[in-house]
């Protein structure tokens, strides 16, 4: 079964190295013949949740109106969704951590149309090559896909790429297409 796979980017710097790393993965799972769509967050007006319980009170997701409406037909129809962001003080960037958290309207009691994702990626860099640098985005991913139990396909970090393009210096595109690229058919 080919999938639907939502790629969310998080930089706001155009063509930058995370930018670089998701089209990697995304040239690969188009390749196995996956249906891929990018969205970067970045460059949407998507505020982090208001903690206000009004979800789907408005007949969307979210009762307060942003971008994020432009997102959640994205996310309703991913099977897989995958996390692209830079390293930003231990953990993802703010624009790409606004939507995740707005995903609090898909667990909230009165969801109307719950998520069919099942499967998720992380892939992050950054200047730094200090040991752990990288484990508070992670244990952060780690614990969106236990609370939400969805199967962790693959985490990547970059250490070490500050200037855009750096990360073409490294391993990591082929490391993303090949992620990709292995992205079954089933569940």
């Amino acid at each position: 079964m080919v999938k639907n796979i939502l790629v969310l980017t998080g930089s706001p710097r155009k063509n930058g190295n995370s930018e670089m790393m998701a089209d990697a993965f995304i040239k690969g799972a188009r390749a196995k013949g996956h249906i891929v769509t990018k969205f970067e967050t970045a460059m949407k007006n998507i505020n982090g949740c208001k903690a206000c319980n009004t979800c789907w009170s408005k007949g969307s997701a979210c009762s307060f109106q942003d971008d994020f409406s432009e997102l959640e037909p994205l996310l309703e129809s991913a099977d897989v969704i995958v996390f692209v962001t830079p390293l930003y003080w231990s953990g993802m960037s703010s624009q790409i951590k606004a939507p995740i958290d707005r995903l609090y309207a898909y667990v909230s009691p009165n969801c109307k149309r719950p998520l069919k994702i099942k499967e998720s990626v992380l892939m992050i860099c950054g200047e730094g090559n200090e040991d752990g640098m990288f484990n508070g985005a992670i244990e952060t991913y780690k614990g969106i896909i236990d609370y939400l139990k969805w199967n962790n396909l693959g985490i990547i970090t970059v250490p070490g790429v500050a200037d855009k393009g750096d990360i073409a210096n490294t391993n990591a595109l082929e490391k993303a297409e090949n992620l990709g690229m292995s992205i079954s058919f089933t569940c």
